[in-house]
């Protein structure tokens, strides 16, 4: 009896044991508790700005009255139009709101809940990639709760941005995690509510030829692809050119009005095709120099990369132990390393785009505080950089002082990621604790 009733004694000590190990864990990291007492302070923040801070109507509206020709019956694109214009969001757009609007009843304060709770999701799927990564000193995490501008976008606007901002953030923890397929998958849907997501495309194309060989990248593609086709195909099966051309529409020329990045252009400057070209080509110049001598630099440049994925490709006809003995080139790549390409590259497209409204701001804040903490820059400096670009999206109306301001630190910071040390980008770095560990000093 005395042997039976030890074992079960024995048997209690052991969760006692994990518990402690997990509290001492909490206690080695302030980072952790910390980003669990800024999880609820936001929350907190949220309630009161819902509360009392009053509803601004912009396009919730609008966004109702497509719901309700979708709901109605209406599979012409064309014909799905609100006070602000017609539909230029992809389908998935259309199924979130019409949940949204079956959950509120199209009523604006439910759905400021609705989005309170986005937020508080959206916010801790931010603090989750920042704590794997590893990159910013605690203090720095509370940035990511201080945009007046970013609870302006989520709590007083409800914009599909918002949507789209978490769906990538939940796309990129699959990524951290090398679920390059579920993440690709994520990815698609989040693309589907708007179509800027797509600006993360060169970069997570990039990272996936690092990680995959050339027929698992093509899945991956053929996945995504897949969750476009389903979710369009009721537009797609009965008016598949008003669909395409209105969902997908690349060529959309922005009110310079509403411009937060390039008011100092002149309008007719700013609507013309040869600006839209000159950034274009900036953009894509910016992708491959970073691209080659960057993010590739361990593979000796983007072209060599490409063409050791061709070989790879290649040696599938032969036979499979020799296919093996090359296959060693695919590894896991570090989080930092893809967090990092995922942001810049998107910071590139920021910096290049033609208009930056005040909701895109959503695209690129949470990415911000990591990017200059990537930089080679002082503290001081960084937290000026961030107080300037935060500052600048605040004035209402924007003018050409504030958007040569915003566009003046938006170079300051891209330049900061062109000249900040190169780190490795793989997993199997022998040095890579002592780095990392030198790194969170900074």
């Amino acid at each position: 009896m005395a042997i039976r009733s030890a074992v079960p004694a024995a048997a209690k000590k052991k969760p006692m044991r994990k518990q402690n190990s997990t509290i001492q864990k909490l206690l080695r990291n302030p980072k952790i508790p910390f980003a669990v007492a800024l999880l609820f302070a936001d929350a907190i923040l949220v309630a009161l700005i819902i509360t009392y801070v009053p509803y601004t109507k912009i396009d919730w509206d609008a966004y109702m009255s497509q719901v309700s020709g979708f709901l109605g019956g209406e599979r012409d694109y064309s014909n799905l139009k609100g006070d602000t214009g017609p539909l230029v969001y992809p389908a998935g757009f259309l199924y979130v709101y019409s949940a949204i609007q079956y959950v509120t009843g199209g009523q604006v304060y439910p759905a400021q809940i609705l989005f309170g709770f986005l937020y508080i999701v959206n916010l801790g799927m931010v603090l989750f990639i920042y704590l794997k990564t590893d990159v910013l000193p605690w203090w720095a995490l509370s940035l990511l709760s201080l945009s007046k501008r970013v609870h302006s976008i989520f709590l007083l606007r409800l914009f599909n941005d918002c949507f789209a901002t978490t769906l990538f953030h939940a796309a990129l923890i699959s990524f951290l995690y090398q679920k390059w397929h579920l993440g690709l998958l994520i990815f698609s849907g989040a693309v589907s509510v708007k179509m800027n997501v797509l600006l993360y495309a060169p970069p997570l194309l990039l990272l996936m030829l690092k990680a995959m060989d050339i027929i698992g990248v093509i899945s991956a593609l053929a996945g995504a692809a897949l969750v476009q086709i389903v979710l369009g195909l009721p537009f797609l099966l009965s008016h598949p050119i008003a669909y395409i051309s209105k969902a997908f529409d690349l060529g959309r020329v922005f009110i310079h009005f509403w411009s937060v990045n390039l008011k100092f252009v002149p309008e007719p400057v700013f609507v013309s095709r040869g600006l839209a070209l000159f950034l274009l080509v900036a953009h894509l110049s910016l992708l491959t120099i970073f691209a080659h001598y960057r993010w590739c630099r361990h593979e000796e440049g983007l072209f060599s990369l490409l063409h050791s994925r061709i070989v790879q490709m290649k040696l599938r006809t032969f036979p499979l132990k020799q296919f093996n003995s090359h296959h060693s080139n695919f590894r896991h790549i570090r989080m930092e390393h893809i967090a990092t390409t995922m942001f810049a590259g998107n910071f590139i497209g920021i910096v290049c785009a033609r208009s930056l409204h005040y909701q895109f701001y959503s695209w690129y804040f949470y990415s911000l505080p990591y990017l200059l903490w990537r930089t080679p820059f002082p503290t001081w400096l960084r937290l000026i950089l961030f107080t300037t670009v935060e500052l600048c999206w605040n004035i209402y109306p924007s003018n050409v002082y504030s958007s040569v301001l915003l566009l003046g630190a938006h170079l300051i910071i891209l330049g900061g990621l062109w000249s900040a040390s190169h780190e490795y980008p793989y997993e199997d770095y022998p040095n890579y604790k002592s780095s990392n560990s030198k790194k969170k000093g900074n």
